[in-house]
Formats: C-alpha cells, structure tokens, sequence
C-alpha cells in the first residue's frame, strides 16, 4: 500500500511524510478515526515510506527490496496485532495463528471492517478479540533486533478489543520501548482504549472521506457509472468501507433491511408469535453479524428521523436504493418522541450481545419494547 493508493487524506498524508523527512517519527502513535476513514491504510503506507530504502519526497519507490516485501506483506521487520477467535485452531489464540489468512485478506483491500475480517475466518458466533495470550508475543518479536529495515514496526488494529493483561504489558514496552521499535495503534473507539496507552501515543485523527473522494475511488475500482457511485457516496456518509460494500455485496445490506423490515412490521401488527420466529431467526446467526444487524438499524432510525423532519431538503438524509423506498413509507412512525427510547434500546442489545448475553432472549426482549414504541 503505498500512499498515492489512497483516495483524498492530502493533509494527513502530508503530515506523515515530514515526520520522517524531518526524523521526527515518534515510537507509538495511534491512527484515530471511524470505520471506514483508511486508517489502516494509511498506517500500511506509512510503516511501508519509513521501511523504504529509496523513498522519495511524496511516496514509497514501490521497487526496493523492503517494498517488495511489504507489498507481499512478507517483510521480517513488519509485526501485526489484530483480533481473533478462540477454539477455531487453538484455546490460547495469537495473531500469528491467522497471519497466512491475516496477509491475504489485507492484499485483497485496506479498506475493510471488523466484521469483513472476522467473516473471511468463520467465525461463526464467537467475538473478534486481542486475547492475553497474545502479550508473550508481542514481547518476543520486539525483543529482536531488526532483520532489514532501521526500524521494528508493529501495526496493532483495534487495541479497543485487547485483553487488559495484554494492553498492560504493551504499556510498558510503549514507555520503555526497545530499540529502533515503532508501534502504530489503529483504533476505530479511542475511548475505549486504556487511558493510559492513550496518553502515551500521539495521536493523529483521521477524518472520513470526503464524498467526491469515494466517488472517484468507486468509479476507478468498479467502473460504475458515475451517477450511481455518486448516490452510493453519499449515502456511505464518508464511510469508504461501506462504499464498497455496497458495490461488492449488496446482499448484505438488504438482508440487514429486511430482518429490520421484518421486525417493525410485525411489532405494528402486536404478532408476537412471529416476533417469537424473529427472535429465534436473528438469534442463530453470529455474534458479528447480530452486531452489524443492530448498527444498521440506528443507522436507518436515524434516517428515517431525518425525513420526518423534512431534513431531505438540507441534504441530511442518506439513502438511497430499496433502503429509501421502504422508508418513504416509514418514516411517519419514527419521531420526536419515540427516537430516543429505540436509540436506548437498540444500544442496550448491542451492549447485551458484546457481553455474550443470550440472544434469543435479547432480541426477543427488543422486539416486545419495540412494539410497544413503534406505535
């Protein structure tokens, strides 16, 4: 990934490439901004320009030798942390155990979710975590001297999901780092990582794309024409991974629209034996994609909010497609009154689901209160 492989972030790209023209790359930094912002990329371009042996004022040469291998993700001087399972090939899981998967699924695309990651793995109804096991290795690579490059370079994605015994013992190798060690923290929830490490990384917040940025970048990757990657980069919200997939799988979307569909209609209706089938239905699915479920519904209430407040007209709705038909229709049931109790509620079953609560009881639970906001 090099940085002319990015759409739009001139400003931050910029700042990156001074820092190292200017030796002022500091040992832990943390790539803050909200899914779908490229901070992963930038953090594989960046870590890919200071490895390079030929860099040039704006980009990586793209041809050297370290180049080469950060290209094929192979480069002995470029350590990951990411989310994983347990139980799929070990009880005591570490990112290595996924690296062969880990390499080819990020070759694919920089651009990607939690949730793309965990379901190109499997993972079934199990959560993506950094678990405790993983602090013994992240010791051992970092004890190593470099093999190639100046400098160890170690990308940590979303350190927001790491075991508190972990993120201890980095703590104290971010403020006792070893030597020509560089940590690159990429979070999408800052405030959930410890505060500690937090205070200790400096930070660079990345903003979302601009909509002209994701309409070019969609147009270039797909060939859509232009007029529909305009729609779909509105309605992404700055959000590139959302983008693509809604180029890439649409099913997704509306399979999400109609569980959501499913639910209201029902709850009108007070069918509880079929909101009992919903529940069950929802409840066999992963963990994941319970969660990806429930922040597309808040995302769709906010929406059809903003149409019942006649928001269209200021260009703050974001739909498009069957999402906007259905809510044309909608809409009218979401208001003022109702918004912040099924905000409330939706968020709580988010909550329950992280906790491994059992589901069939929570989206049951969900689906009576809302019924009873609906109306």
């Amino acid at each position: 990934m090099n940085f002319s492989q990015i759409p739009g972030q001139k400003e931050i790209i910029g700042k990156l490439i001074r820092s190292v023209k200017e030796e002022r790359v500091s040992h832990a930094q943390i790539f803050s901004g909200p899914e779908g912002c490229g901070s992963m990329a930038l953090a594989l371009a960046y870590a890919r320009y200071i490895s390079c042996e030929n860099r040039t004022g704006h980009d990586s040469c793209g041809t050297c030798k370290s180049c080469v291998k950060y290209e094929k993700m192979i480069h002995p001087d470029l350590h990951f942390v990411f989310p994983v399972i347990k139980g799929k090939k070990t009880t005591d899981p570490v990112s290595d155990n996924y690296l062969e998967e880990w390499r080819e699924f990020v070759k694919k695309s920089p651009f990607f979710t939690l949730n793309d990651w965990l379901g190109s793995i499997e993972v079934g109804n199990a959560q993506g975590l950094i678990f405790a096991s993983e602090a013994s290795e992240i010791i051992k690579k970092l004890s190593l001297k470099a093999f190639e490059a100046d400098f160890k370079i170690m990308i940590i994605w979303l350190p927001e999901k790491m075991h508190p015994s972990a993120a201890n013992k980095l703590l104290k190798m971010i403020e006792e780092p070893p030597e020509k060690t560089l940590f690159l923290l990429v979070s999408e929830e800052p405030d959930k990582v410890i505060p500690t490490i937090l205070s200790r990384c400096q930070l660079i917040k990345i903003p979302t794309f601009s909509e002209r940025d994701i309409e070019d970048y969609i147009i270039k990757r797909f060939g859509i024409p232009q007029e529909k990657a305009a729609d779909i980069s509105h309605v992404s919200t700055g959000n590139i991974s959302r983008a693509i997939v809604l180029c890439e799988d649409e099913e997704s979307s509306l399979s999400n629209l109609d569980k959501f569909r499913t639910l209201m209609r029902f709850a009108w209706k007070r069918d509880v034996l079929s909101i009992i089938s919903w529940s069950e239905e929802i409840a066999v699915t992963g963990r994941e994609a319970q969660k990806n479920f429930v922040s597309f519904a808040l995302r769709l209430l906010r929406e059809n909010l903003m149409l019942t407040l006649d928001q269209k007209k200021n260009n703050l709705v974001f739909l498009a497609g069957e999402e906007a038909t259905f809510s044309g229709n909608f809409h009218p049931f979401i208001n003022q009154k109702n918004i912040y109790p099924l905000y409330d509620e939706f968020n709580l079953v988010f909550s329950h689901i992280e906790a491994n609560g059992n589901a069939k009881i929570i989206f049951l639970d969900l689906a009576l209160k809302v019924t009873k906001l609906i109306r």
